[in-house]
């Protein structure tokens, strides 16, 4: 018997299981998938937005901020990979200044201090490469960026350090409350756990989940939105996040330099009847258009991969967190859509009072430890190899903790041996690629998927545990030579 199970081990799931962690509770985190961060919490903007744009009378608008001045702190603690190099929202028309200083005016009210309106030259000292034809920005000095899917990890792998456990290939399917103290919670396999208290962190299936208990109060609908990432080091084109006036669908697409140095940009907003994880040319190609708007030296030629995210809007069009009409004792932490990662620190502990609130008795666990060492060192301090040394570490035989196993990131045999000596379960390829970038690079893992995967089948006892499928193996990227033949003759 549990005393809390928190159903999703997205970024709010997670950051939720990190904080009910502080506390002396028997806690499990269920997730359907083979690893954490599967869902709209790895294919994000990674951006750590200001809380200017959502209006103060939206629960989002509240839960921004609070959650953005926490992410200084928890990479101290996490080492997930954080920088606060600030933001633009750029204008290009006379006209829009007024929307400038309405956006600075909500965030004001939503607590930010770091707000302000720039003009032309301003601009320009700070991002050389934008438009020169831009007029105004709202600058944002403490927006910032991550790598959203490392964070996950770092606080899954925290939470578990601090007795929360983990349950992966777990979906679940049915709900039923017994003798009105406690639930049981049914998964695919037949497997039942039991809990006191029960947390909805499902993201795209929180409404499914919901009605499992019989409320239907809202609904959530798919959103997606798509990417293009460009090769690393190309980040250097710019400093800032740079956004465009935004929109009833969004902030607009974006360009701005990742936590690891590609330059990302992106997305732009589809509301779809099913989830589609596939990315068009069409749309990549008016994305990148529009992207030009904002960076026009942009170059095409270092695009490397796309991808698509989707995101959870629900029926309120607002963030869902609360506890349900029908059982108090059964928490919602559901639609969250952009804003959500920023906001999820403060959502998670919104999420504890409401559980205390409906009560859950909190006694404060003094053998709490908010440290997680990192998995990969941070980028800025990398020493890249160059030339022939690249053959050299390339070269060296397996055993060897320096013999770089991924060539373009330059990840060695120690680091892939750090990430599957951690405590969550690694059984794909995959997931060692999201904790140590190996097949990130230019050839996309063409070099080192092979390598990775003896690695893997070394450290899984059972073989029949191994996920040799590529995540998106069978979805349609499109390809570099593919966007350049569609923009060529279009």
């Amino acid at each position: 018997m549990f005393d809390v199970a928190i159903i999703g081990a997205g970024v709010i799931g997670a950051s939720i299981a990190r904080e009910l962690s502080k506390y002396q509770l028997s806690t499990i985190l269920i997730e359907a998938e083979n690893d954490v961060s599967m869902g709209s919490s790895k294919a994000n903007s990674a951006i750590i937005h200001g809380g200017y744009a959502e209006s103060h009378s939206k629960v989002k608008g509240r839960f921004c901020y609070k959650g953005r001045v926490q992410f200084s702190k928890l990479d101290k603690e996490l080492n997930f990979g954080y920088k606060e190099n600030g933001s633009f929202v750029i204008a290009f028309e006379e006209e829009n200044l007024p929307k400038l200083e309405e956006l600075k005016a909500n965030g004001e009210l939503n607590g930010l201090t770091d707000l302000s309106i720039l003009t032309k030259d301003e601009i320009i000292k700070l991002e050389p490469n934008i438009n020169p034809e831009v007029k105004y920005a709202l600058y944002c000095k403490g927006a910032g960026i991550c790598s959203p899917y490392e964070f996950v990890i770092a606080l899954t792998e925290n939470a578990i350090h601090n007795g929360v456990e983990l349950k992966l290939n777990t979906e679940v399917t049915s709900i039923k409350e017994i003798d009105s103290k406690y639930f049981e919670i049914t998964s695919k396999d037949e497997n039942k756990i039991y809990a006191r208290y029960i947390v909805n962190a499902a993201g795209l299936h929180g409404a499914k989940v919901a009605n499992m208990l019989g409320d239907k109060s809202f609904e959530i609908y798919p959103r997606s939105g798509e990417y293009m990432v460009f090769k690393r080091g190309y980040g250097e084109l710019v400093k800032q996040v740079i956004f465009q006036m935004p929109s009833k669908l969004g902030k607009g697409i974006l360009v701005t330099p990742t936590y690891h140095n590609n330059l990302l940009i992106g997305p732009d907003a589809l509301n779809e009847p099913v989830v589609d994880l596939n990315t068009h040319v069409e749309r990549l190609a008016k994305i990148f258009k529009l992207a030009l708007n904002s960076i026009p030296s942009l170059d095409v030629n270092n695009f490397i991969r796309s991808f698509s995210g989707v995101r959870a809007v629900s029926s309120t069009d607002d963030f869902i967190i609360r506890a349900s009409e029908v059982n108090p004792r059964f928490i919602f932490a559901t639609g969250i859509q952009s804003p959500g990662l920023t906001s999820s620190p403060a959502i998670a502990q919104e999420v504890v009072c409401l559980l205390k609130e409906n009560g859950l008795e909190l006694k404060e666990n003094k053998n709490f430890d908010p440290y997680r060492k990192p998995i990969i060192p941070d980028p800025s301090k990398k020493v890249w190899a160059e030339g022939i040394e690249i053959k050299k570490y390339v070269d060296l035989p397996k055993g060897d903790p320096d013999r770089f196993v991924c060539r373009c990131e330059q990840v060695s045999e120690s680091t892939i041996n750090e990430a599957l000596n951690r405590n969550i379960p690694i059984t794909s390829v995959d997931a060692i690629k999201r904790r140590t970038r190996a097949g990130m690079g230019l050839c996309q893992g063409t070099f080192c998927r092979s390598r990775v995967f003896e690695y893997l089948k070394d450290k899984v006892q059972d073989r029949a545990d191994i996920n040799t499928d590529i995540q998106d193996k069978h979805l349609s990227r499109v390809s570099k030579s593919e966007l350049l033949n569609y923009m060529k003759n279009n």
